[in-house]
């Protein structure tokens, strides 16, 4: 181990520093999944003492990421603050949300726009039209790639070096039996993806759900995202999933990339 020297860091005391921001996070990412719970069900979710539980919803608490109501404790509104920001940060978020209405009222279903960060696809919009279904792609919800429509239209636009990398970091996590298991199966549909310019969901991460997607580039080339439209499988069938769908998408995203080029 490096000596520590004054003016510098104390390893032990970094190490101790992290150790208690991911203790937080672990508090927090708990009373997200029990949407709200007491100190005891927290120790018993993350493994961790009532005292340590406590401590850190004190800090947590003083700092509005959580509030208290009675004995309970819950997120708090801060985050919002925080996703709000981190939304707008995003290019072209104004059009997105332009053309995202507009889809969802032509398609009536549920639409999406994701993003790809740190190898997960993350809702970054959504828009449920009268009739159309909500599902767990909520706002913010991150989904492996492999798994959606709008993740692999994004894996279509990346290199497979890129792919593989992310693969080795996540693996293929299956959520239903109609999830993509293995690599080659994976590589083969992304090549019709690229072929075609859109990605198909058939169940693959909730089942009696699917999905179409195509991918939004920018003016530089870049992957932005992609949008997607969802809808029980009873309503996307034949023609309307292979076909009437996929030229909607294909209309909106080329009127948004000239906007985009052309802005």
């Amino acid at each position: 181990m490096e000596d520590w020297k004054p003016g510098g860091a104390n390893p032990e005391t970094e190490g101790s520093t992290i150790q208690s921001i991911d203790t937080s996070f672990a508090v927090v990412t708990a009373l997200r999944e029990r949407n709200g719970a007491g100190v005891t069900e927290l120790a018993e979710e993350t493994g961790l003492s009532k005292s340590s539980v406590h401590k850190h919803l004190r800090s947590l608490v003083k700092h509005d990421f959580v509030v208290k109501e009675g004995n309970e404790y819950r997120i708090g509104l801060r985050y919002l603050d925080f996703g709000a920001h981190a939304r707008a940060q995003i290019p072209a978020s104004r059009e997105i949300t332009q053309k995202l209405r507009e889809l969802a009222s032509e398609a009536g279903e549920s639409v999406q726009f994701a993003v790809e960060e740190r190898g997960r696809a993350v809702v970054l919009y959504r828009d449920v039209s009268q009739g159309g279904v909500y599902s767990r792609g909520r706002v913010g919800r991150r989904f492996y790639l492999h798994q959606t429509a709008a993740g692999k239209a994004i894996l279509s636009r990346r290199s497979d070096q890129w792919i593989r990398e992310i693969l080795d970091r996540y693996g293929l996590p299956k959520t239903t039996p109609h999830t993509i298991g293995d690599e080659a199966t994976l590589f083969e549909e992304l090549a019709e993806v690229r072929e075609r310019g859109v990605a198909f969901n058939n169940e693959e991460s909730t089942e009696g759900l699917r999905s179409v997607a195509v991918p939004v580039t920018g003016p530089d080339g870049d992957v932005l995202g992609a949008f997607a439209v969802a809808g029980p499988t009873h309503r996307l069938t034949d023609a309307r999933f292979e076909t009437e769908i996929p030229n909607l998408l294909r209309s909106v995203v080329n009127e948004l990339e000239l906007n985009l080029a052309h802005s």
